[in-house]
């Protein structure tokens, strides 16, 4: 049957009492299925609902980052008339660039099977002013392409560009939804911390020498951070990130190609979308942002410069930073949360050690990367939590972009609701008298899932927590903890010793080879399961007495392998850190405190 095409859930675009194809489960809104429920109505099944097809592509578009991104070296140079590094231009454009070239990818194949494998009859295509969709900078580009009206355009500029697919453009209402998701809101005290953090970084250029080590977003703890920076022999300071400066879109200075070879398909394709959706600070803006960067108070000359989170959307830093490191400064990035050394792939894993000289994992090591260097758990030094054997079960879930984004081993856009139905399978599965002791925490980004009326709609007795309450006051609460991804929670947990079970599809988190033993020994000890019903049962098996499982030699022993290999916890962090510093800035080596 011919059917008319839809590509997201903005409902401006789909038609009444005519056959149509949805392109993908983001465009079912939960709140919205009173509208499409009864609709004559085929959803397109998902390219990477194939997951080896997902993994290879990946390895695909790495090697086309790579050819781009020398592409894009000479083009930028030669537009602002400078002779940058491809390490430059790696540290300053390379996240929006896997990004963009990554998602391109995803809307490309699933238009091309729809335009091969269906029959269309047509496909509305809102005709948004196309510099509305040009994000200024990297932070706003990742709140544009969580949403429907930048995948709208994306979908609606590859049908006209490279189909024959019949258009009906629709001109938006005036009062249309905002183009860009707001930023989240955060908690009165984070909000007040970060007012605090930005009044000390105003004082600190005072005390600032030319030739010190730059600290900026280490994932350290406060206290732990200006302690190290002491250590180095530097008065502590406290960096934070600046504003960008505003660019306006200037077309005239988007009218040239990139350079690769002249061949079809999405290579050429990509080459043709990379001009129009460059943030402006990459081009229009890129003389303010290196006056900006001129007038910084930070270190001219760094001994080296250390971050953990500054790396992909703040663009001052990173324009600042790729400058630095062209001078000779080196560039420390550590480990800041989970997946990394144990996801089969990942973008931003590779991209970070691409563009630093040393990266701090928190254990692993890997045979075949020297810059991985093993110093143990940023995040948690100095932190201790306990927990309540006689507390609640408490259950943390994650939500994903109903559109794919940057690639690694996670479900990918309508495969979330495969997570999902997991975490519902386990609930389930549990005693009556058990799922009354559950606690279940919401993720803070809903990406439109409607995570809350989903949970009260399968089960509405279950309690949940809308993300916001400190994660340490719930684990501290509570006797068990249920981790349901891979990611940095489960870290914690076992690094603190708080019992955790953790579950996921394994089909849905690929871990590489040199994990896979690590997390057979956590399944054979009742941590890790691969079915949700699995693990409810090993809850319901341990809960009138957590402690003794908990604390059998044979749990502590693989527990405490695991951690000294991904989330290690030495008695003596800032000696690790500091030691790996000095040796990195070459300042003299101190002994061990």
């Amino acid at each position: 049957m011919s059917r008319f095409l839809i590509t997201t859930a903005d409902e401006r675009t789909w038609p009444a009492d005519r056959p149509i194809l949805f392109l993908g489960e983001w465009c079912r809104l939960y709140n919205r299925k009173a509208v499409w429920k009864n609709l004559d109505a085929e959803v397109m099944p998902y390219h990477w609902d194939d997951r080896e097809k997902l993994h290879q592509d990946y390895l695909y578009l790495q090697g086309l980052y790579e050819e781009l991104l020398q592409e894009l070296t000479e083009r930028l140079n030669a537009l602002h008339g400078v002779e940058h590094s491809p390490r430059y231009w790696r540290i300053l454009t390379g996240p929006w660039l896997g990004y963009f070239v990554q998602m391109l990818f995803d809307r490309w194949v699933m238009i091309e099977r729809v335009v091969s494998d269906k029959s269309i009859t047509g496909v509305r295509v809102l005709e948004t002013p196309p510099e509305q969709m040009i994000p200024n900078d990297m932070d706003q580009f990742q709140r544009l392409f969580v949403a429907d009206p930048w995948n709208e355009m994306i979908y609606g500029q590859l049908l006209q560009g490279w189909t024959t697919v019949p258009i009906e453009k629709v001109e938006p209402a005036e009062a249309c939804r905002p183009l860009v998701a707001p930023p989240p809101v955060l908690p009165v005290a984070r909000r007040l911390k970060r007012k605090l953090a930005r009044a000390a970084s105003l004082v600190s250029h005072m005390l600032t020498r030319e030739d010190e080590a730059f600290f900026i977003s280490t994932y350290l703890p406060i206290q732990e951070d200006l302690r190290l920076q002491w250590r180095l022999g530097q008065v502590p300071k406290l960096w934070r990130s600046l504003p960008t400066p505003k660019a306006e879109v200037d077309w005239a200075k988007r009218q040239w190609l990139m350079s690769g070879p002249a061949v079809e398909g999405f290579p050429a394709i990509v080459r043709t979308m990379i001009p129009r959706h460059m943030p402006a600070l990459y081009l229009e803006g890129y003389g303010a942002l290196q006056e900006c960067c001129a007038t910084l108070p930070w270190s001219r000359k760094p001994r080296l410069i250390f971050t953990s989170n500054a790396y992909s959307s703040d663009d001052v830093f990173k324009a600042w930073a790729a400058a630095k490191v062209e001078a000779g400064a080196p560039l420390v990035v550590g480990q800041h949360g989970g997946s990394y050394g144990v996801a089969l792939w990942g973008f931003t894993e590779d991209h970070q050690c691409a563009i630093s000289d040393a990266w701090l994992s928190w254990g692993w090591e890997d045979k075949d990367n020297p810059k991985i260097q093993p110093v143990g758990n940023l995040k948690m030094a100095g932190r201790r939590l306990g927990w309540d054997p006689e507390g609640h079960a408490f259950m943390v879930g994650m939500a994903m972009p109903r559109y794919s984004y940057h690639m690694y081993s996670v479900p990918v856009a309508s495969q979330w609701l495969n997570y999902f139905e997991d975490q519902s399978r386990f609930v389930a599965a549990l005693p009556q008298h058990l799922r009354e002791q559950l606690l279940v925490r919401l993720y803070s980004h809903d990406y439109g899932w409607r995570q809350k009326q989903r949970w009260q709609d399968r089960f509405p007795q279950i309690r949940l927590e809308d993300g916001v309450a400190p994660m340490a006051s719930l684990i501290e609460k509570s006797r068990l903890y249920i981790s349901t991804y891979n990611a940095t929670t489960f870290l914690e947990s076992l690094a603190m010793d708080i019992p955790t079970i953790m579950f996921w599809n394994p089909k849905h988190w690929e871990l590489c080879d040199s994990a896979i033993p690590y997390f057979e020994r956590l399944k054979a000890v009742g941590i890790f399961h691969e079915t949700p019903e699995s693990a409810a049962q090993q809850m319901a098996r341990v809960w009138d007495d957590v402690a003794t499982w908990w604390n059998s030699e044979r749990v502590q022993t693989v527990r405490g392998e695991f951690c000294h290999r991904y989330s290690r916890m030495p008695d003596k962090l800032l000696d690790n850190l500091e030691q790996v510093l000095r040796q990195i800035a070459r300042l003299p080596r101190v002994v061990a405190r």
